[in-house]
C-alpha cells in the first residue's frame, strides 16, 4: 500500500531544527551554571584541603585529594573540636553576628524608606527646580557612581565627630545610605506597575490614603520588597571597605574577618576558604526560601 498522506519536507526539517535550538540553548545555560557555580564549588572544596593540595591545584575530592578538616579547624568548627573551647571560634561568631545585625537591619530600613519614596516619586508629581520625577529617581540612582574611596575620608571625620567609629549603627546607617538608590529604583517600577484604579476603589469604600497604601498595594508589592531586600542584604553583607575603615574591634564584620586570613608565611588558604564557605551558607539558604518572592519581584513590571 501507498501512503496517502506525506509530510512535506520543510515539516520533516523542523523536528531538526527545534532539536538544534534546544540543546544548543541547554548547553548555554550549563555552561553558565558551571560558571556560576564552579567559585562556589572552589571554595568549599578548598576549606577541607591541605596545602600541598592547595599548590598543586587539586580540585576533585577522593580522586585528587583526600579532604580533610584542616579549614574548619582553624576556626574552631571541625567535628574533633566542635565540643571544645576555642577562642577563634567565639571570634567567629562575634563577627557573624555583627554581620546579621549590621546586613539585616540596614537593609530592612533601607525598604521602609526606599518604599516610601518609592510610592511618592510613582503616584505625585514633584518639582525641585528643573527637575522632574525621573530626574529626581535618577538623581538618586547617580549616587552609586561615586566610588566610596572618595566619601572615605568624609564619612571617617564624620563619624569620629559623632563617635560612631567601630560602631554597628554606624554601619547600619552607612548601608542604609548605600543601598537606598537600588530599593527606590526597583520599588518605584513595583508601584508603577500597580494600577491607580485599585486605590481609588479603596478610597471610594472608606479607606484612607495610609489604608489603601497597607492593606491594597504593600501586599501586591511584597514581592519586590523582598526582592529589594534580598539585594540589599548581599550587598550589605558582602561589604568590605567601609567595614574595614570604620570598625577596629567591636564591629568588624566577616568580609574583613576573611580578609584578614594571612601570616608571615602567605595566605592561609584553607581558613580563608573555611570563612568564605561559613559566609555565604546564609544567603544561600535565605535565597532558596525566597526564590518565589525574589523572582516575581525582579520580573515584575517587564510585561504589561
Amino acid at each position: 500500500m501507498t501512503a496517502v498522506f506525506k509530510d512535506h519536507e520543510g515539516d520533516q526539517r523542523m523536528p531538526t531544527k527545534w532539536w538544534a535550538s534546544r540543546i544548543a540553548i541547554y548547553a548555554a545555560l550549563i555552561t553558565w551554571a558551571f560558571v556560576c557555580l564552579f567559585p562556589i564549588f572552589w571554595t568549599i572544596t578548598t576549606s577541607f584541603k591541605l596545602a600541598p593540595d592547595v599548590m598543586k591545584g587539586n580540585m576533585i575530592p577522593w580522586v585528587d585529594f583526600q579532604p580533610k578538616w584542616r579549614g574548619w579547624e582553624s576556626l574552631g568548627l571541625s567535628p574533633r573540636l566542635i565540643g571544645e573551647v576555642s577562642t577563634v571560634r567565639e571570634e567567629f561568631f562575634k563577627r557573624f553576628w555583627n554581620s546579621a545585625i549590621v546586613a539585616v537591619s540596614a537593609s530592612t530600613l533601607a525598604v521602609v524608606l526606599g518604599s516610601l519614596a518609592a510610592y511618592g516619586l510613582s503616584r505625585f508629581n514633584y518639582r525641585f527646580g528643573f527637575m522632574r520625577n525621573s530626574d529626581i529617581s535618577f538623581f538618586f540612582l547617580s549616587q552609586m557612581i561615586l566610588p566610596p574611596v572618595v566619601l572615605a575620608l568624609p564619612f571617617l571625620v564624620l563619624y569620629r565627630s559623632l563617635d560612631l567609629l567601630d560602631s554597628r549603627i554606624g554601619l547600619i546607617l552607612l548601608y542604609t545610605l548605600m543601598v537606598l538608590p537600588i530599593v527606590i529604583w526597583i520599588m518605584r517600577d513595583q508601584f508603577q506597575g500597580i494600577p491607580v484604579e485599585l486605590e481609588e476603589a479603596a478610597l471610594v469604600d472608606g479607606l484612607g490614603i495610609w489604608g489603601a497604601f497597607m492593606q491594597i498595594v504593600l501586599p501586591i508589592a511584597l514581592p519586590g520588597m523582598v526582592a529589594a531586600f534580598i539585594l540589599s542584604l548581599v550587598l550589605c553583607w558582602n561589604e568590605y571597605f567601609f567595614a574595614a575603615l570604620l570598625t577596629a574591634t567591636n564591629s568588624t564584620t566577616l568580609p574583613v574577618m576573611v580578609a584578614s586570613q594571612t601570616g608571615s608565611q602567605g595566605i592561609n588558604w584553607w581558613s580563608m576558604a573555611a570563612l568564605s564557605t561559613a559566609a555565604i551558607f546564609p544567603l544561600i539558604i535565605v535565597a532558596i526560601f525566597l526564590e518565589r518572592y525574589i523572582i516575581k519581584g525582579m520580573a515584575a513590571g517587564a510585561v504589561k
